[in-house]
């Protein structure tokens, strides 16, 4: 049940979150740095469980807007992919336990990610080019939920948690509980959770026309939802590993938001099996593997009728051998094969029948240094993307696009000082164009427009560097990141100003592309006595260009400042924060510029201790001041400009309980 991780300092810094880890036994190595060392060039940050009970949201993509260098494409409350750097949709590989999430919510902004905080351990967070290994999707970086329904460790005894939490602004319910039991040769893990939320609170009166009839409200309309799901898993153990399986299945019924009387019921299942071997004789120390099956499914409905039907069904295997040491150096390579079979049934269907299917092979070397550490990488990947109509439509071309990306990364740390450290990442990566990127024709009213594919698009090339200065010196810590990409063959949804069926015709065109900005954070001790008082600052910018036509890229996140003071006393633990948003006026013609806006918040929690339980009691207000305020990275923003402001004032309160 317990979840222990460790960040090295290096990560840390580049990391500039709020939750940094405490160095505790049992560590749990973060994903992008599998060899485990104590230092690494890797840009990556960690939300640890009491990270999570603080600041986590109904979506992922809410859950880690904040972080420096990571925003959310926020349709609404319920549906929100993280942005890294910039980048969204495909560019950004979110995993569960390492394995692919399998679902559709890269295709359209109004499809949820299938993964709640509720029932997660921590969430780990990689950008750049460290993100080679997971292949070209993933060239922006990668999310990855990390949950223990595979128990990895032995347990001893029976242990648990449960919680419980409420929240004024959207009138939240929810309710998670988990047991997990074992011995040195089994242990096993049951969870589940359940969610109800309510229309969110706004700052204004928002039209709504749920039932026929228009009427104005303080709340977003269509923006309640109900979520459920749970996990069984066990694991046997022996000297020098583990061989574990999981089933787990999330249900989810929200409201879209974009459309007042329409709203989505998804449920997903998926199927795991982990096994690792430790102290191997001859080359190799130790080999892990996954294999993973999920069934992935919602249906829209329109003022409660069933419409459009997605699915998507997908199996995964990850192998990952470490060897032992030859010539200095320290690695791990591996083998990765993908297969997914997605459907679209009904009118609003705009995209075809589909089968991709791919295999990588990869290899992440470290050497270590007197001065520091140097690391590479190579991904090469095969990828075969068929398109097979549709039967009940005819507008959907018919075909097989075969792709052969690679990748190549580089990165080094160097100790200039005790307390310094700079680091540097390269990479050049490929991306093999999506099924929708390519077959795509029909209406896509989230977006509101008509997509159209383009079936003789090549691969998406981009050449990535990044640089990062950290110092830390006690409780003290500063670190700034600079980081630069520029894009060869962008694959970009772009505006060709024709028109069918009264909605503006787009297509998925290649055009070169820019991207440049910074992160930078830290914190400062101000006062340490029987108590501490913490300074934590963070920043970002972002500027994206399409060199192709001179226009600035849509839903880029403008300069954000933040600073939290974070006081310590004891049991007590209390934050007061707050965050600003320049207005973003560099937007591309047909989207709307937002104005400036401070959003501020504040928290204080309580650790109980009593015989055989802890108690852990948590209040936090969100939007302090109930500023009006949308996300210049929704493209609600500019298809449904009013609907969907950022959330208002909302107090929330819970306690965890654990044995």
């Amino acid at each position: 049940m317990h979840s222990y991780f460790k960040l090295s300092p290096l990560a840390c810094a580049c990391a500039l979150c709020s939750a940094m880890a405490q160095t505790t036994p049992g560590e749990i190595i973060i994903t992008g740095n599998p060899l485990g060392r104590e230092q690494t060039s890797v840009p990556a940050s960690a939300l640890g469980r009491s990270d999570l009970i603080e600041r986590g949201q109904s979506t992922l993509g809410e859950t880690l807007s904040g972080l420096p260098g990571v925003s959310s494409t926020y349709f609404g409350p319920n549906a929100s992919r993280p942005i890294i750097r910039g980048l969204d949709g495909d560019r950004i590989r979110v995993l569960n336990n390492s394995a692919s999430s399998v679902d559709v919510s890269a295709l359209s902004f109004d499809h949820a990610v299938p993964l709640d905080v509720l029932s997660t351990e921590r969430i780990e967070v990689l950008r750049g080019p460290a993100a080679l290994q997971y292949g070209g999707s993933a060239v922006g970086g990668v999310v990855n939920v990390i949950d223990n329904r595979i128990p990895r460790e032995p347990l001893s005894g029976l242990s648990g948690k449960a919680q419980l939490q409420g929240a004024t602004g959207n009138r939240e319910r929810s309710a998670a509980a988990l047991l997990e039991s074992g011995n040195a040769r089994w242990a096993w893990h049951v969870d589940g959770f359940d969610r109800h939320t309510g229309d969110v609170r706004v700052p204004l009166s928002v039209a709504c026309d749920k039932t026929g009839e228009t009427r104005y409200a303080a709340r977003i309309c269509n923006s309640a939802s109900q979520s459920r799901g749970g996990a069984v898993g066990a694991s046997t153990f022996w000297d020098h590993g583990y061989l574990g399986a999981s089933v787990n299945t999330h249900q989810s019924d929200y409201g879209t938001v974009a459309e007042d009387q329409v709203t989505i019921g998804m449920k997903t299942t998926r199927y795991a099996l982990e096994v690792q071997q430790r102290q191997l004789p001859g080359w190799f120390e130790s080999v892990k593997g996954r294999l993973g099956h999920t069934d992935y499914r919602h249906t829209e409905f329109d003022n409660g009728a069933p419409g459009t039907v997605f699915a998507n069904q997908g199996q995964d295997l990850r192998i990952e051998a470490r060897h032992r040491a030859l010539l200095g150096w320290q690695g791990v390579l591996g083998a990765q094969v993908e297969s997914g079979r997605f459907s679209a049934v009904g009118d609003e269907a705009f995209a075809p029948f589909s089968q991709t299917r791919s295999q990588a092979l990869f290899v992440h070397e470290v050497l270590p240094t007197a001065w520091g550490q140097f690391n590479a990488g190579a991904r090469w990947e095969s990828v075969r993307v068929a398109s097979l109509g549709n039967p009940s439509l005819d507008r959907f071309e018919v075909g097989t696009r075969a792709f052969a990306p690679w990748s190549l990364a580089a990165g080094t740390l160097v100790q200039i000082a005790p307390a310094w450290r700079l680091t540097g990442n390269a990479a050049m990566t490929q991306r093999a164009p999506k099924d929708y990127e390519l077959f795509a024709n029909g209406p896509h009213l989230a977006t509101h427009a008509w997509e159209v594919g383009n079936s003789q698009l090549g691969l998406e090339k981009s050449r990535s560097l990044d640089a990062g200065l950290a110092w830390q010196s006690g409780p003290h810590r500063m670190g700034i990141t600079a980081f630069a990409s520029d894009f060869d063959n962008f694959i970009a949804l772009l505006a060709t100003g024709q028109t069918q069926d009264s909605l503006p015709v787009q297509t998925y065109q290649g055009v070169k592309a820019r991207f440049r900005g910074l992160e930078a954070g830290g914190r400062q001790r101000l006062w340490q006595a029987a108590s501490t008082l913490d300074l934590d600052w963070r920043a970002d910018i972002v500027r994206a260009r399409n060199d192709s036509t001179g226009e600035p890229l849509p839903r880029i996140a403008p300069l954000r400042l933040g600073a939290t003071l974070a006081y310590a006393q004891g049991p007590w633990h209390a934050k007061f924060g707050a965050d600003w948003h320049a207005a973003q006026h560099r937007v591309p013609a047909g989207s709307v510029a937002t104005v400036a806006y401070t959003l501020a918040n504040a928290s204080v929690s309580y650790r109980q201790k009593l015989p055989g339980l802890t108690l852990d009691w948590f209040a936090r207000i969100d939007n302090l001041t109930n500023q009006l305020a949308y996300s210049p990275t929704s493209i609600l923003t500019s298809t449904a400009f009013g609907k969907s402001p950022l959330p208002g004032r909302s107090f929330k309160l819970g306690v965890q309980a654990g044995f």
